[in-house]
């Protein structure tokens, strides 16, 4: 730890690292919520879970194993389902567009599941997501046996054991490590409890307006700056990138 030889972020030495949720962040919506909400067990049934993540009674990934198990709709059906319904913040790709030109790595960091989320990039960028962005997240993995294309068929793959099945600060951890002079500024955005674990890692974190990270980090005690669109962001990440992290 210590070496930038071994970190993939540093290999164009950066000034700033830009790491981030996907669903709800980048997404207007959530994907995972969309399908529950109409093709699992319901918004009702969804929200009493989220409570309970909320009061300490029920951890994240045993709920949003319980979420995505009420789901049967095939999987291939599922991304083209999702691919219809899902939008993308309207000023992400202008972010996704200047983070390229000026060598600020983005990497998104999700409880959500790879292939899911590499065809929604696709779609929205308008081509396969280039090398300054990448995906760390879960995978999904076959039900008893079945086709995951079939009914029933598939399961999340959690990416390790935590409570929250991907605990995102240990991709966060050997960055935040580095020493003075070398460590770049760190970045991260969210709008959910997975997202607490990498939020107090960064040096600035954005909570998106009304959603769960904001309750969890005034809990906590941790600080946070709210943001409602990737405008606000990229406008900050233009003055930090210039002039370092003094907002």
């Amino acid at each position: 730890m210590g070496s930038t030889a071994v970190l993939p972020y540093m290999q164009t030495k950066p000034k700033i690292i830009f790491f981030t949720d996907f669903d709800g962040t980048i997404t207007v919506d959530d994907s995972n919520d969309y399908m529950i909400d109409n093709y699992g067990f319901g918004r009702e049934q969804r929200l009493k879970l989220s409570d309970r993540i909320l009061d300490g009674t029920l951890s994240f990934r045993d709920a949003f194993r319980e979420m995505l198990a009420s789901i049967k709709t095939p999987y291939n059906e599922c991304i083209d389902i999702l691919l219809k319904n899902m939008k993308l913040d309207p000023y992400f790709e202008e972010f996704y567009n200047w983070a390229e030109e000026n060598n600020v790595p983005i990497v998104i960091l999700s409880s959500g599941m790879v292939p899911i989320i590499s065809a929604l990039l696709e779609k929205f960028l308008g081509h396969k997501p280039r090398s300054h962005i990448t995906i760390i997240a879960n995978d999904v993995v076959s039900r008893d046996g079945k086709d995951i294309n079939s009914e029933g068929g598939w399961d999340i793959k959690f990416r390790d054991e935590s409570h929250f099945g991907h605990d995102k600060s240990l991709e966060i951890k050997p960055y935040a490590a580095l020493p003075e002079g070398e460590r770049p500024t760190m970045l991260y955005a969210g709008d959910g409890v997975s997202d607490l674990s990498a939020a107090a890692e960064t040096d600035l974190l954005y909570a998106k307006e009304g959603k769960d990270l904001v309750i969890f980090c005034q809990r906590q005690g941790i600080p946070y700056k709210t943001f409602e669109t990737w405008e606000s962001i990229l406008a900050d990440t233009k003055e930090i990138y210039k002039n370092g992290l003094s907002i």
